[in-house]
């Protein structure tokens, strides 16, 4: 598990802004472009998730994401994975994350006890694309 948690944090700084179905253009306003749709639309969430933003979310993706959150001026401002536990193992691996929001400041994984979409036990991976002092604008 220390091996994970030290081979995401060296990604997360090496990380290529592009994702799968595009560059980095493609989420750089709110609404994203498709396949990417609001998570509020899939499930039953609020559009505005306090620390987190407005998430919108490729579904093929799901549940792990990347999710991309945008603050109250449609700024992006992280990319979030959100990785079931049972999921994780000693030979997991998560290579060349994608990282749709651009550049990485700086990265937070905490644990979670579940919510609607992702119900059981996993882990948020936060990869912030602005400054810890910008964080507050998710904040409420």
């Amino acid at each position: 598990m220390t091996r994970f948690f030290a081979t995401l944090a060296a990604m997360s700084l090496i990380a290529t802004p592009l994702l799968a179905h595009g560059p980095v253009d493609a989420v750089a306003s709110n609404p994203p472009d498709a396949p990417y749709q609001k998570v509020s639309d899939l499930v039953p969430l609020p559009d505005f998730l306090p620390g987190m933003g407005e998430l919108f979310v490729d579904p093929a993706t799901l549940p792990a994401g990347p999710f991309v959150a945008y603050d109250h001026d449609d700024r992006v401002v992280s990319t979030i994975y959100m990785i079931p536990l049972s999921q994780m193992n000693p030979d997991t691996n998560f290579d060349n994350l994608a990282v749709p929001g651009g550049a990485v400041d700086h990265t937070d994984i905490y644990y979670n006890a579940g919510h609607p979409g992702v119900a059981e036990p996993h882990i948020h991976i936060v990869l912030w694309h602005v400054p810890v002092a910008d964080e507050a604008s998710v904040a409420e």
